[in-house]
């Protein structure tokens, strides 16, 4: 099992502090005090030094944290600051814009960096050694970081999610990084993925980063304990047999890297070239791990 963090190259993006179930981080030019359940320790700064530091702070709603709902509240202003921004990741090569949400994110989630990298450089080694472009599929693919890490790498690169709105924020990062060609598609991911294997449909690339609980553009309701295994094993049909990847991702709280390992090796098989899995931590300025989610990684 590895632990794996964002490169500190990355002068975009940092963990200042974290404890006391907050997390104080800087995006660009930009300080933000946001919940974090899993900072369970006490902060090593001041609530003074936080709050001299931060731009704005998170203030929950009365559904913040409840099961099967978003995480919706208002942003404080502390300081003065935009409301959108842009950042880049230039490990790969692309720019996200970034903006104050109700439901508390901003539009990246920064832990994901290592995953973005092993797309880019599993991409880059199957594009260098064929001549069609490799087929990517990336589910519940949010505001595209995955996306455009794949299609940098040389990829044709299917965006799925059901949400209209977080597709068009994905678009608007793909022209904000002067990339183009990614698909488009609003749908629920399960039905997508049954669909795809009826078809006899395979991709070279797989990306899962599904949520806790979600929902289809028609209003279709799931929780994901349910049906992950199902999930994964649709998947299994879809990825192509050999020269591929997966990339699964799961930041449920009492998810284990563990469990991910056993998912991903009962729906995928035993046929593979590799099969990594870990937790994906970031870091703060006092040495606290903060772990945010777990993955496994699959190459055939």
């Amino acid at each position: 099992m590895t632990i794996e963090q964002p490169s500190a190259d990355w002068s975009d993006y940092e963990l200042i502090d974290s404890g006391d179930f907050s997390k104080l981080e800087r995006f660009g030019p930009y300080v933000t005090m946001r919940p974090e359940p899993k900072a369970l320790w006490p902060k090593s700064l001041s609530e003074a030094e936080w709050r001299r530091m931060a731009h704005t702070e998170f203030k929950p709603g009365a559904g913040f944290g409840k099961a099967g709902k978003e995480d919706s509240g208002t942003w404080n202003m502390l300081h003065k600051m935009q409301e959108q921004w842009t950042i880049a990741y230039p490990a790969v090569g692309f720019k996200l814009r970034l903006g104050l949400t109700s439901f508390k994110h901003v539009g990246v989630f920064p832990e994901q960096a290592p995953n973005w990298d092993f797309i880019y450089k599993s991409v880059r080694e199957l594009a260098g050694s064929q001549a069609e472009a490799p087929k990517v599929l990336n589910l519940f693919a949010y505001t595209g970081g995955a996306s455009l890490a794949a299609c940098k790498g040389g990829a044709q690169v299917t965006h799925l999610d059901s949400v209209r709105q977080v597709v068009t924020w994905a678009r608007g990062n793909m022209e904000l990084s002067g990339l183009d060609g990614i698909r488009w598609i609003i749908e629920d991911a399960l039905k997508f993925a049954r669909r795809e294997a009826r078809r006899g449909n395979l991709y070279q690339g797989l990306i899962l980063d599904p949520p806790a609980y979600g929902h289809g553009p028609d209003g279709e309701r799931w929780k994901l304990d349910e049906c992950l295994y199902e999930l994964l094993a649709q998947c299994a049909a879809i990825l192509a047999p050999e020269r591929s990847f997966m990339v699964l991702n799961l930041y449920s709280n009492g998810y284990s890297a563990v469990l991910a390992d056993t998912l991903v090796r009962r729906a995928f098989g035993t046929k593979f070239a590799s099969l990594d899995y870990g937790e994906l931590v970031l870091r703060d300025r006092a040495g606290k791990a903060l772990p945010l989610s777990v993955f496994s990684r699959l190459k055939r």
